[in-house]
């Protein structure tokens, strides 16, 4: 893993996603080395994503300048990678950000698979608005390990959504990307709702796997090295087995009295 540290030429990002003004990614690549992850395709980044972290160290003092002549905005933190990823118990650019943010009072929604965000609840509990989302794609701990390696165990991201919803802060959960054949078990989304309704998420985010341009051999590769009995799932088109995973989803969220919204 190559670690380094770089400037970034501005802190806040117009964000062409939904529910967002702005995107805030503290760092580029991500050591969670998610095997369906599609931000290295968005980005044309050619290096190998998991492998490489790119620290934006001067983005805290960026944000606090351009705070100040900003519109004031929803600052969706996240949008690329992961800014609680394991980088940033060493350089703490998030936590710092978050500082700036509430100091303007900016509302901000944080999505990350990292319990690390647990040590800026202070923090958190100070904004007027601030919403905090996990991304949860499976009960199953084995197979959490092969498909999101650096990540936070299942354990630990269904506690911190606990902890997070005790304290106040309002959280939500982003089923994503259910894998056909692999997450898509209608025991398995039965069980992995109801965990998340215990955990007191105030909706959840549902979606698909999206293959973006360059992205399919790679991810086929995964699936013939990890999950081979699977394969040919993969070889075919995937819109069939998704839709019949959203309407279970949706049966289940209603059973669950649980909001739920999908992506397309």
């Amino acid at each position: 893993m190559k670690i380094s540290t770089v400037s970034c030429k501005s802190a806040l990002t117009p964000s062409r996603l939904g529910g967002y003004d702005y995107a805030l990614n503290p760092y580029r690549g991500c050591q969670h080395g998610c095997t369906y992850c599609y931000a290295p395709y968005v980005l044309r980044e050619k290096r190998r994503w998991g492998c490489f972290v790119e620290a934006r160290d001067n983005l805290p003092r960026l944000l606090s300048k351009e705070l100040r002549r900003k519109a004031k905005g929803v600052v969706g933190i996240s949008t690329v990678t992961d800014a609680y990823q394991p980088a940033e118990r060493r350089f703490e650019i998030t936590c710092l950000a978050l500082e700036q943010l509430q100091r303007y009072d900016f509302p901000v929604c944080i999505q990350t698979k990292s319990s690390l965000v647990l040590r800026d609840l202070d923090l958190l509990q100070g904004f007027s608005k601030c919403e905090v989302g996990f991304t949860v794609t499976t009960l199953d701990e084995e197979i959490r390990q092969k498909i999101e390696p650096g990540a936070s165990t299942v354990g630990e991201r269904l506690a911190a959504l606990e902890t997070l919803a005790d304290a106040g802060v309002s959280t939500w959960a982003f089923l994503g990307p259910i894998l056909p054949s692999i997450t898509d078990g209608e025991d398995d989304l039965r069980s992995l709702i109801s965990a998340l309704k215990k955990t007191g998420v105030s909706y959840l985010i549902v979606d698909r796997l999206n293959f973006k341009q360059g992205m399919r051999p790679d991810f086929i590769d995964f699936i013939a090295r990890e999950f081979p009995e699977q394969l040919n799932a993969y070889r075919q088109p995937l819109k069939g087995s998704f839709d019949t995973a959203k309407k279970e989803v949706t049966r289940f969220c209603r059973d669950a009295d649980l909001k739920v919204e999908f992506c397309y």
